[in-house]
Protein backbone atom coordinates (compact mmCIF):
# COMPACT_ATOMS: atom_id res chain seq x y z
CA UNK A 1 0.00 0.00 0.00
CA UNK A 2 1.09 3.29 -0.87
CA UNK A 3 2.19 5.96 2.00
CA UNK A 4 0.46 9.49 2.27
CA UNK A 5 2.73 12.24 2.24
CA UNK A 6 1.45 14.88 4.25
CA UNK A 7 0.44 17.53 1.13
CA UNK A 8 -1.62 15.41 0.19
CA UNK A 9 -3.05 14.03 3.40
CA UNK A 10 -3.47 18.39 3.78
CA UNK A 11 -5.56 18.18 0.49
CA UNK A 12 -7.66 15.18 1.47
CA UNK A 13 -9.23 17.11 4.34
CA UNK A 14 -9.56 20.45 2.98
CA UNK A 15 -11.34 19.27 -0.34
CA UNK A 16 -10.40 21.66 -3.87
CA UNK A 17 -13.57 23.41 -3.49
CA UNK A 18 -12.87 25.15 -0.62
CA UNK A 19 -9.39 26.63 -1.34
CA UNK A 20 -8.83 29.81 -1.02
CA UNK A 21 -7.45 30.68 -4.57
CA UNK A 22 -5.75 34.16 -5.49
CA UNK A 23 -5.30 35.39 -9.17
CA UNK A 24 -3.33 38.19 -10.09
CA UNK A 25 -4.93 40.63 -12.60
CA UNK A 26 -2.77 43.15 -14.67
CA UNK A 27 -3.32 44.71 -17.36
CA UNK A 28 -1.82 42.06 -19.47
CA UNK A 29 -3.58 39.18 -21.33
CA UNK A 30 -2.16 36.65 -19.89
CA UNK A 31 -3.43 36.97 -16.32
CA UNK A 32 -6.78 36.79 -17.90
CA UNK A 33 -5.34 33.74 -19.41
CA UNK A 34 -4.21 32.93 -15.90
CA UNK A 35 -7.87 33.24 -14.96
CA UNK A 36 -9.16 31.94 -17.23
CA UNK A 37 -7.40 28.60 -16.60
CA UNK A 38 -8.49 29.01 -12.94
CA UNK A 39 -11.95 29.19 -14.05
CA UNK A 40 -12.24 26.21 -16.44
CA UNK A 41 -9.71 23.69 -14.34
CA UNK A 42 -10.56 24.93 -10.51
CA UNK A 43 -14.52 26.05 -10.91
CA UNK A 44 -15.39 24.24 -14.27
CA UNK A 45 -15.16 20.58 -12.21
CA UNK A 46 -18.08 18.60 -12.22
CA UNK A 47 -20.04 18.79 -9.28
CA UNK A 48 -18.04 21.65 -7.71
CA UNK A 49 -20.07 23.52 -5.73
CA UNK A 50 -18.51 27.45 -7.13
CA UNK A 51 -19.61 29.51 -4.10
CA UNK A 52 -17.74 26.88 -1.43
CA UNK A 53 -14.15 28.20 -2.49
CA UNK A 54 -12.95 31.91 -2.49
CA UNK A 55 -11.68 33.48 -5.34
CA UNK A 56 -9.84 36.49 -4.60
CA UNK A 57 -8.58 38.75 -7.71
CA UNK A 58 -5.52 41.15 -6.86
CA UNK A 59 -4.30 44.07 -9.11
CA UNK A 60 -1.30 45.99 -7.84
CA UNK A 61 -0.82 49.19 -9.02
CA UNK A 62 2.76 50.13 -8.93
CA UNK A 63 3.56 54.03 -6.95
CA UNK A 64 2.80 56.82 -9.04
CA UNK A 65 6.28 58.56 -9.37
CA UNK A 66 6.19 62.28 -9.04
CA UNK A 67 8.72 63.98 -11.40
CA UNK A 68 7.30 68.02 -11.26
CA UNK A 69 8.89 70.43 -13.90
CA UNK A 70 7.77 73.67 -14.30
CA UNK A 71 5.14 74.30 -16.44
CA UNK A 72 5.20 78.04 -16.45
CA UNK A 73 7.43 80.85 -15.44
CA UNK A 74 6.37 81.23 -11.15
CA UNK A 75 6.01 79.20 -8.38
CA UNK A 76 2.07 79.15 -8.57
CA UNK A 77 2.04 77.89 -12.36
CA UNK A 78 4.77 74.97 -11.18
CA UNK A 79 2.27 73.80 -8.57
CA UNK A 80 -0.70 74.05 -10.18
CA UNK A 81 0.11 72.57 -13.04
CA UNK A 82 1.84 69.69 -11.15
CA UNK A 83 -0.99 68.74 -8.96
CA UNK A 84 -3.05 68.90 -11.81
CA UNK A 85 -0.95 66.37 -13.91
CA UNK A 86 -0.36 64.05 -10.41
CA UNK A 87 -4.59 63.61 -10.08
CA UNK A 88 -5.08 63.05 -13.61
CA UNK A 89 -3.15 60.28 -13.31
CA UNK A 90 -4.14 58.67 -10.33
CA UNK A 91 -7.48 59.10 -11.55
CA UNK A 92 -6.42 57.29 -15.12
CA UNK A 93 -4.82 54.24 -12.69
CA UNK A 94 -7.98 53.89 -10.71
CA UNK A 95 -10.54 53.84 -14.02
CA UNK A 96 -7.84 51.88 -15.59
CA UNK A 97 -7.56 49.26 -12.27
CA UNK A 98 -11.58 49.12 -12.02
CA UNK A 99 -12.03 48.08 -15.87
CA UNK A 100 -9.41 45.31 -15.59
CA UNK A 101 -11.04 44.06 -12.34
CA UNK A 102 -14.99 44.47 -14.03
CA UNK A 103 -13.56 42.21 -16.69
CA UNK A 104 -12.33 39.74 -14.73
CA UNK A 105 -15.71 39.77 -12.36
CA UNK A 106 -17.56 39.11 -15.69
CA UNK A 107 -15.30 36.13 -16.33
CA UNK A 108 -16.32 34.61 -13.16
CA UNK A 109 -19.55 35.69 -13.33
CA UNK A 110 -20.08 33.95 -16.76
CA UNK A 111 -19.06 30.54 -15.05
CA UNK A 112 -21.09 31.13 -12.01
CA UNK A 113 -18.26 31.69 -9.24
CA UNK A 114 -18.47 33.96 -6.83
CA UNK A 115 -14.85 36.52 -6.50
CA UNK A 116 -13.87 39.34 -4.63
CA UNK A 117 -11.73 41.93 -5.97
CA UNK A 118 -8.77 43.80 -4.42
CA UNK A 119 -6.76 47.12 -5.23
CA UNK A 120 -3.52 47.61 -3.27
CA UNK A 121 -0.57 49.70 -4.38
CA UNK A 122 3.01 48.64 -4.34
CA UNK A 123 5.52 46.58 -6.09
CA UNK A 124 3.71 43.90 -7.74
CA UNK A 125 5.99 41.08 -6.87
CA UNK A 126 6.25 42.29 -3.82
CA UNK A 127 2.82 42.86 -2.48
CA UNK A 128 1.16 39.60 -4.30
CA UNK A 129 3.56 37.37 -1.93
CA UNK A 130 2.34 39.11 1.01
CA UNK A 131 -0.81 39.47 0.18
CA UNK A 132 -0.59 35.26 -0.06
CA UNK A 133 0.40 35.00 2.83
CA UNK A 134 -1.43 37.82 4.80
CA UNK A 135 -4.52 36.04 3.56
CA UNK A 136 -3.36 32.50 3.85
CA UNK A 137 -4.13 31.47 0.07
CA UNK A 138 -4.00 28.04 -0.80
CA UNK A 139 -3.19 28.52 -3.96
CA UNK A 140 -1.76 31.53 -6.07
CA UNK A 141 -2.20 31.89 -9.43
CA UNK A 142 -0.19 33.87 -11.97
CA UNK A 143 0.31 34.57 -15.79
CA UNK A 144 3.31 34.15 -17.41
CA UNK A 145 4.31 36.22 -20.30
CA UNK A 146 6.98 34.26 -21.64
CA UNK A 147 9.80 36.80 -21.38
CA UNK A 148 13.25 35.37 -22.48
CA UNK A 149 16.02 34.81 -20.48
CA UNK A 150 17.76 38.49 -21.29
CA UNK A 151 14.14 40.46 -21.01
CA UNK A 152 13.54 38.95 -17.63
CA UNK A 153 16.96 39.32 -16.62
CA UNK A 154 16.59 43.13 -16.91
CA UNK A 155 12.68 43.71 -16.47
CA UNK A 156 12.65 41.29 -13.79
CA UNK A 157 9.69 38.54 -14.21
CA UNK A 158 6.68 38.40 -11.15
CA UNK A 159 5.97 34.59 -11.75
CA UNK A 160 9.38 33.73 -11.50
CA UNK A 161 9.80 36.02 -7.84
CA UNK A 162 6.41 34.62 -6.73
CA UNK A 163 8.05 30.87 -7.91
CA UNK A 164 10.45 31.92 -5.27
CA UNK A 165 8.73 33.94 -2.44
CA UNK A 166 5.53 32.93 -2.33
CA UNK A 167 4.67 30.81 1.04
CA UNK A 168 2.19 28.66 -0.79
CA UNK A 169 1.92 26.61 -3.91
CA UNK A 170 1.75 29.05 -7.06
CA UNK A 171 0.63 28.13 -10.57
CA UNK A 172 2.34 29.64 -13.43
CA UNK A 173 -0.06 29.62 -16.42
CA UNK A 174 2.11 30.02 -19.58
CA UNK A 175 0.07 32.24 -22.56
CA UNK A 176 -0.96 29.35 -25.60
CA UNK A 177 1.73 29.20 -28.56
CA UNK A 178 0.85 30.89 -31.05
CA UNK A 179 1.04 28.62 -34.65
CA UNK A 180 1.96 31.49 -37.04
CA UNK A 181 4.72 30.44 -39.53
Amino acid sequence: MEETTDASAAMQQQPLMRMKVMVAIDDSEESFVALKWVLDNLYGIAGAVPEAGMLTMVHVQEPFQQYFFPAGPGPATFYGGAFTVVESVRKAKEEMAAALLARALQMCKDKMVKAETLIVEGDPKDKICELAEQMHIDLLVVGSRGLGKIKRAFLGSVSDYCAHHAVCPIVIVKPPKQHNK
